[in-house]
C-alpha cells in the first residue's frame, strides 16, 4: 500500500478523533461493562504424567462437568505443572498436543482381542482381558520355566515372555512391579527409558 504523507495524516486524524470519541463515553457501554469469566474458573484440576516418554513431565489436566452420577466430565485444557519438579510447568510439543490426543476418535479406550484365524478385533471387559492374560502367561510359564541350566545349577529363570513397562511412573510403582515379575523367574524385563 502506498501511503503519502497527506494520506498518513488523515488516518492519523481520523484515529485520534475516534479514540477520543470513545474515551469521552460515547463507546457501547454493555461491552465495556461485562466481566469476562476465566475459562478454568469452574474445572476441576487434575495431576497426572505425560504419557509420551521416559522423562515423566507433570501435567495439569482441566475437566468440567457436574460430578453427577454417570456424567462423564470432559476434558478441556492440559497444560505442564509448574509444581514439577522434573518440567517445571513447561511441555515439549508432544506434550503440548495432548488434548488432541485426548479426544482422538482412533483412540483405543477398551481392551480388544483378535482370536486366531479371524482377522475382526472385538471389544472384551477389562475382567476377561486380565484374565486372558494370566491364563496365557501362567500356560507359558509352566511350559518354560527353568530350574536348572544345563550344568545342573539352580536358576529358576523364564525367557520365553518378558514385560516392558512405563518409565513415567514412581519410583515406587517401578520398584514393585520390578519385584513381581522378577518373582515369577521372568528375566526378559525393560523399561520404556531404553526403548
Amino acid at each position: 500500500m502506498d501511503m503519502n504523507r497527506r494520506h498518513f495524516f488523515r488516518v492519523s486524524g481520523a484515529g485520534l478523533v475516534g479514540s477520543s470519541i470513545a474515551a469521552l463515553g460515547f463507546s457501547p457501554t454493555a461491552a465495556l461493562a461485562e466481566v469476562r469469566q476465566f475459562k478454568l474458573a469452574r474445572t476441576t484440576e487434575t495431576r497426572n504424567t505425560c504419557p509420551y516418554c521416559s522423562v515423566g513431565c507433570g501435567i495439569l489436566m482441566y475437566s468440567q462437568g457436574d460430578r453427577a452420577k454417570n456424567v462423564v466430565a470432559g476434558i478441556l485444557h492440559i497444560e505442564g505443572d509448574p509444581d514439577q519438579p522434573v518440567n517445571r510447568g513447561t511441555l515439549c510439543p508432544k506434550g503440548a498436543g495432548l488434548l488432541d490426543f485426548v479426544h482422538s476418535p482412533n483412540r483405543l479406550k477398551y481392551p480388544e482381542v483378535r482370536e486366531a484365524g479371524s482377522a475382526e478385533w472385538k471389544r472384551v471387559s477389562w475382567d476377561d482381558a486380565l484374565d486372558r492374560i494370566a491364563k496365557l502367561l501362567k500356560a507359558d510359564r509352566d511350559a518354560n520355566f527353568q530350574a536348572t541350566n544345563a550344568e545342573g545349577k539352580t536358576v529358576n529363570r523364564w525367557t520365553s515372555s518378558g514385560m516392558l513397562c512405563a518409565s513415567a511412573s514412581s519410583n515406587e510403582t517401578g520398584y514393585i512391579t520390578h519385584k513381581a515379575f522378577r518373582s515369577t523367574g521372568m528375566l526378559v524385563f525393560d523399561n520404556q527409558a531404553r526403548v
